[in-house]
């Protein structure tokens, strides 16, 4: 029965995909991994920021989507030019279908007010696949299935703000602005232009140990939209935790998220996901891991000591 209700879910999601245009994947940690939608974060801190999610949907379905995401960018200064480069590798296995992008972004960053705005561009590709000896239980042949496995690769295109202080940021970014095809030769689809909307905020508490950080996250294709709420408490800016709140086009969810800084710029995120659709009667909800590392190429030298001449 739990299998039936999954194939059942499954074929009204390729439905969408197939009316409406194929959505990006969702990630309850997008806060920690923004390079993976905005290029316009490339360079926007000062060190290089390596980021790796892993995330396994409708745990307890075989064949349930999984995701996973990798992401580098790092501050680069061609010719004294501050810019930011960066790297985005992705895959998302949603039942038979499988997608594999890789992108490059580069950012232009330009001093603005009390904080900097990264003007960015991302420029790669979508390898688009369906395997068809994925087995569908008690369904009938169905002739949009096609009897061999089929591949296309596309081109993919995005474009993003990113403007952040000590203290907060704000993102706008859209990713697949020419439209990217996905196989041609079974059925005219397409990835439906994703439109980002990001902001946060980093609040010190009375006390100095604790922080606080709200923050907000809205996507839309300009017919169906999503947003997310979250709160993260951190302590001695090692250890996290917090909450997140989903509401649109993929339903309502919560979320509980714990992470920790283990040493210098390494850290780890697990997040939770509970959905509030009908279909968490029939699964164990999601989880997604999180791990980071942040560092610098450079190290900073001490003050040059110069010893006295009565020694030289």
């Amino acid at each position: 029965m739990r299998l039936k209700k999954f194939v059942l879910v499954l074929f009204s999601g390729l439905f969408y995909s197939t009316v409406f245009g194929q959505q990006d994947p969702q990630f309850s940690q997008v806060m920690f991994n923004q390079m993976s939608i905005n290029p316009g974060y490339a360079g926007s801190n000062d060190m290089i920021n390596a980021n790796a999610i892993n995330r396994i949907q409708w745990v307890g379905f075989d064949g349930a989507p999984s995701t996973s995401s990798f992401t580098i960018n790092s501050p680069i200064t061609p010719f004294g030019f501050k810019s930011g480069v960066g790297l985005n590798i992705l895959t998302d296995n949603p039942g038979f279908n499988k997608d594999l992008g890789l992108s490059f972004s580069y950012a232009a960053r330009f001093k603005a007010g009390k904080g900097n705005l990264g003007i960015g561009t991302s420029i790669g590709f979508i390898n688009n696949s369906i395997d068809p000896n994925w087995n569908f239980p008690n369904v009938s042949a169905d002739n949009a299935i096609p009897q061999g496995k089929q591949s296309s690769v596309n081109f993919d295109l995005g474009f993003g703000l990113y403007y952040n202080t000590d203290n907060m940021f704000f993102g706008l970014s859209a990713t697949h602005l020419n439209g990217t095809r996905m196989n041609k030769s079974i059925s005219p689809s397409h990835y439906s232009r994703q439109y980002y909307l990001t902001g946060g905020y980093i609040l010190n508490l009375p006390n100095p140990s604790w922080q606080f950080s709200p923050s907000a996250y809205v996507v839309s294709d300009l017919v169906l939209s999503q947003f997310s709420l979250s709160a993260n408490l951190k302590y001695n800016k090692k250890f996290w935790g917090g909450v997140s709140y989903r509401i649109g086009r993929l339903g309502e969810a919560v979320t509980g998220m714990l992470g920790i800084e283990l040493f210098n710029g390494l850290k780890i995120g697990y997040a939770y996901e509970f959905s509030m659709r009908e279909i968490s009667n029939y699964n164990d909800g999601s989880h997604e891991f999180m791990l980071g590392y942040s560092f610098k190429l450079k190290k900073e030298r001490p003050p040059q000591q110069f010893k006295s001449i009565r020694f030289l």
